[in-house]
């Protein structure tokens, strides 16, 4: 027997994707955050190194969503700092820092944010719409 839906199921499906891939890359860029004074613990060892999402398609009923395939090293480069004292300095006194920006990653969080809550709202809106289709099938 085929399944039959509402109009709005694939909408809802594409919707519910996007929410959760927004959700890991929010958890992504607080990991960013909070490893973003991480230093290495060794003489010439690497400090953290900043993440980035990596987004897919996913074919689905009623249109293409979206997932979080994977996370990739950012390949930009430590910037250096002078600390003689710091375990992991080198030879001449500098450590290596992570290659974290907090203003990127404050900027990238805030378009997470507002990805998700569209997200969220086209849901709403479905549901709304939904309620009100209802209410005028009663009469």
């Amino acid at each position: 027997m085929a399944k039959i839906g509402m109009p709005g199921d694939g909408v809802a499906a594409i919707a519910a994707s996007a929410l959760r891939a927004e959700q890991a890359r929010m958890r992504v860029i607080a990991e960013n955050m909070a490893n973003s004074s991480s230093t290495a613990q060794t003489p010439g060892g690497e400090p953290y190194r900043r993440q980035v999402p990596v987004f897919k398609v996913l074919r689905m009923e009623g249109g293409d969503g979206v997932q979080m395939a994977g996370v990739k090293p950012d390949p930009s480069a430590f910037t250096k700092a002078y600390n003689p004292g710091h375990p992991a300095a080198d030879a001449s006194g500098y450590v290596l820092l992570p290659n974290v920006d907090g203003l990127v990653e404050g900027l990238d969080m805030k378009q997470a944010m507002r990805a998700y809550e569209a997200n969220l709202n086209v849901l709403e809106t479905q549901d709304a719409m939904e309620k009100r289709t209802l209410d005028l099938l009663k009469r």
